[in-house]
């Protein structure tokens, strides 16, 4: 509902924004609107130029600059979801906040990367972006506006076009500000080896539907009427097998890249190489803000990429709110922290004293700042035992836990890290816990609050009937009223030989269940999940270890879960 009202004000706001004529009053209402800083400059926009690329494709670009005497630093946002007006209120987004950049004194150039809406060439998502990104930047070099001060902005695929960039090291970069994206996005689409069913399929259809090859240009309508359709389209995808049709039965036809990401599943190969800019993000010299949440489907990715650079001896900045993916604001706080940021590094403005890392904790509801991420923790056990139970006590003899795991009727995911905005997030989870295939484990009400923030993992020790099958970890917050709220949840997925195999033939094994920021409050349950699947966040594990994009037949699984001395399985928590 916040969410909502946040963009219900957006749209308000522009609406009485654009009915003003005067550029000072649009100008005041944007920044209350927004909560930026006062603007300082009128500013002119210069509509679809077209940029040459080094193959002849032109790239429609729009230039936002001050209309002041004097020079001013350069934004850089190259976006596939449209620059104004091309694609409904996401585009007018882009042109939003690239106007109020420039207010503050900026040359921001907003480009349509190849293939998308009416720029030239071929939308093949993730490969052109390198080449694309540094003829944008010669053709800026000829500008005479241009003064050598360059900044990167941008969120999802707005962020890695930034390291595709930043990979060949340009000497004019001296600012990124990289939000819920990744140097590689590969991780993403074979998610845990499995298949990252909900983000492809979903993505493929937006872009595919609304500035792709079916509609290049399509009217406000058509794009409503999408927004629509969406829900129904991808639906049918993820009913669907094998998942290499998945695209014609939400789309109504094949979609190229879908297709190659679902083939080429070794992220190790040269196709998914050549796309992976993670080599160059310790040598990038730009100093960097990362922003995240801690319910975004790319966090690994980005939390990898600050970690690479911390390695390096730099000081990256980064923040971490409760956000997932497409949070508008997620996207409002990036654009506030991006205008401070590049006041500090291309204007060389004082930064605000505050540590370099601002995680906010949930359930405290609060900011809290650090020097570095992950911050110092002590790793504790809470073990499973049997009857649901959890607790720091070890596990005595007891029989294992079964499950039966069909994937005729997957076990479903409710919320949590997804890229439909609906679909994602902090959701009670007590539908879920009903079902036979989710297994739960509660600790006692606590007797003090509880912080746990940094990665979470989960030991458990599994038998299965099958070779090929998943297990699922996921973290809940369970509230005096009976509410049980995700907070993370991981999943690994188990083909032959994988696992630590014990003396009795049971496996050990070990999910990542991501990273947190919770303070599981006095009165508050620790509650864990355990189970075989989250359709379609990962595409569902048939069981019999066919081709993932051929795969049709169907097993049912027969899950043991052991919490015995000889097997301690055990939920492990950074404590702070």
């Amino acid at each position: 509902m916040a969410r909502k009202r946040i963009l219900l004000g957006v749209a308000a706001g522009f609406g009485l924004a654009t009915a003003l004529s005067a550029q000072p009053v649009r100008q005041r209402l944007w920044a209350r609107l927004l909560q930026l800083p006062p603007a300082q400059h009128r500013i002119a926009l210069e509509a679809d130029i077209a940029v040459p690329m080094a193959d002849g494709a032109r790239l429609l670009t729009d230039h936002y600059a001050p209309q002041t005497p004097g020079t001013f630093p350069t934004i850089l946002i190259r976006t596939p979801y449209g620059k104004r007006r091309e694609a409904g209120i996401n585009g007018l987004m882009w042109g939003i906040f690239a106007a109020r950049m420039a207010e503050r004194g900026y040359h921001v150039v907003v480009q349509l990367t190849r293939g998308r809406f009416a720029s030239g060439g071929s939308f093949d998502p993730l490969v052109h972006e390198a080449a694309d990104g540094l003829a944008t930047l010669e053709w800026m070099r000829q500008q005479p506006w241009f003064d050598g001060r360059l900044g990167t902005w941008g969120p999802s695929y707005l962020g890695y076009v930034q390291w595709a960039l930043a990979a060949a090291a340009p000497p004019e970069l001296r600012a990124m500000v990289p939000i819920v994206t990744g140097a590689q996005l590969g991780s993403l689409t074979h998610l845990d080896s499995a298949f990252g069913l909900d983000t492809l399929l979903a993505w493929a259809t937006l872009t595919s539907t609304q500035g792709g090859e079916v509609q290049p240009n399509p009217s406000w309508l058509d794009i409503v009427r999408g927004m629509f359709q969406l829900p129904g389209q991808l639906a049918r995808g993820f009913r669907h097998l094998p998942l290499g049709a998945a695209d014609a039965q939400a789309i109504g036809r094949t979609v190229g890249f879908y297709q190659d990401w679902l083939h080429h599943t070794d992220l190790r190969a040269p196709y998914w190489q050549q796309r992976d800019h993670t080599a160059n993000v310790a040598a990038t010299s730009a100093p960097a803000h990362f922003l995240s949440g801690w319910y975004d489907l790319i966090q690994r990715e980005l939390l990898a990429d600050y970690l690479a650079q911390r390695a390096a001896g730099r000081t990256p900045f980064l923040t971490i709110g409760p956000w997932p993916h497409t949070d508008p604001q997620l996207l409002l706080t990036a654009l506030q922290v991006g205008i401070a940021w590049f006041n500090q590094q291309l204007k060389g403005e004082a930064p605000e004293p505050r540590q370099p890392v601002q995680l906010f904790v949930m359930g405290e509801q609060a900011w809290r700042g650090y020097a570095s991420w992950p911050p110092p923790a002590t790793t504790t056990s809470f073990f499973l035992h049997a009857l649901g139970a959890l607790s720091r006590a070890q596990p005595d003899a007891a029989p294992p836990s079964r499950y039966r795991y069909d994937p005729s009727d997957p076990t479903p995911a409710l919320g949590g890290a997804r890229l439909v905005g609906d679909a994602s997030g902090p959701r009670d989870q007590r539908p879920l816990e009903a079902r036979a295939d989710v297994l739960c484990y509660t600790s006692a009400a606590l007797e003090h609050d509880l912080d746990v923030i940094g990665p979470v993992r989960l030991v458990l020790y599994v038998r299965s009937s099958l070779e090929h099958t998943d297990f699922l970890g996921r973290l809940c917050d369970v509230y005096p009223d009976g509410r049980s709220i995700n907070i993370c949840d991981g999943l690994v997925r188990l083909v032959p030989g994988s696992g630590e195999r014990q003396p009795d033939g049971s496996l050990r094994i070990e999910i990542d269940m991501w990273n947190t920021a919770i303070q599981f409050q006095r009165g508050h349950r620790i509650r864990l999940h355990v189970a075989s699947g989250a359709h379609p966040r990962w595409n569902r594990n048939l069981g019999t270890g066919e081709a993932l994009a051929s795969g049709t037949t169907m097993r049912a699984a027969e899950q043991l879960i052991y919490h015995d001395s000889a097997h301690p399985s055990a939920l492990l928590l950074p404590v702070v």
